[in-house]
């Protein structure tokens, strides 16, 4: 049994998430998410409409479990290289938001101590149709841009109900979000995005919980940052962060399970744009106010281009 709750933990790291709930060995933890993927300027493309190409490369650690103190420490590296597609149309169709399309694509690889992942695959996709506001100007720039975006992770990741770490969630969540970027001055900027995620039924969870069926519970989270501009058309460097935190109770088998997630990711970051065309962020995070899931260290590479 003791094995077992070992196992129970490395269920829960899917993706950039690595999450995992209270219930021991019963509850189906949140998928991956969006913790602080996207930071400065995210309100609108950089370089307005057309296609573009982003490559994520991300790093997170972790080896406490925090308020699983029956579970022994187990060492837990993630690796994960993000492949985003978007198009973003110039035609206007509700209330001025011009429509476009975001696709992504997840590869995943898992190091853990001891090793019980199911190996590198590919991990749930993610297709978000979305509005994109032109940016509202001001005397000297933009003061503000925004968008939404109706995201939804659908379950075709690698997935095996004996193995306690997957790549895929094996259910289908949506995860609609507001993003948007407020110019204090044309070099001071803050930005946001809040999503809500929402989780349907995993009908084939891992084998050893002994269930049916697993319910994730739903959750808020957002990415939120302060950059100034030090370099003019080339560095802005700041404060990033991301919040998450669970607002209703995981279901094993229709019954509610207690163990609600949560973690405060801070962290310094910066952007270096090549040309308006291309553009290089680095963000890092050290995690705190931790609840029912690992707490550790993020690292990401974005890189975006404009074709």
């Amino acid at each position: 049994m003791r094995h077992r709750k070992v196992l129970l933990l490395g269920a829960c790291l899917l993706l950039v998430s690595v999450m995992t709930t209270s219930a021991w060995a019963y509850a189906q933890s949140l998928p991956a998410v969006n913790l602080g993927l996207t930071s400065f300027l995210d309100g609108g493309p950089p370089a307005g409409p057309g296609f573009y190409y982003t490559g994520y490369l991300q790093y997170y650690t972790a080896d406490e479990l925090v308020d699983h103190p029956a579970i022994p420490n187990t060492d837990v590296d993630v690796w994960l290289y993000l492949n985003q597609f978007i198009y973003q149309s110039d035609t206007p169709v509700f209330l001025g938001g011009k429509w476009g399309l975001n696709v992504m694509v997840p590869i995943v690889g898992f190091d853990t101590d001891p090793d019980i992942d199911n190996g590198t695959g590919v991990g749930d996709v993610l297709v978000g149709p979305f509005l994109q506001w032109d940016p509202i100007m001001g005397p000297n720039g933009p003061k503000f841009m925004h968008r939404v975006e109706f995201q939804m992770l659908f379950p075709v990741g690698k997935y095996d109900e004996d193995e306690p770490i997957n790549p895929g969630s094996n259910f289908f969540s949506f995860n609609p979000y507001w993003s948007g970027t407020y110019f204090f001055t044309p070099k001071l900027t803050a930005s946001t995005r809040v999503h809500y995620l929402w989780n349907d039924e995993n009908d084939d969870p891992l084998t050893a919980l002994g269930a049916n069926d697993t319910q994730a519970g739903d959750a808020i989270h957002a990415n939120f940052t302060v950059a100034y501009e030090f370099i003019p058309k080339k560095l802005r460097a700041g404060l990033n962060g991301y919040y998450l935190k669970q607002i209703s109770d995981t279901e094993v088998n229709g019954t509610e399970v207690s163990g609600r997630e949560q973690v405060l990711g801070i962290g310094p970051g910066a952007l270096w744009s090549f040309s308006q065309d291309s553009h290089l962020f680095f963000n890092m995070y050290f995690e705190t106010s931790v609840k029912n899931r690992p707490e550790g260290e993020r690292f990401i590479l974005r890189y975006v281009h404009h074709f």
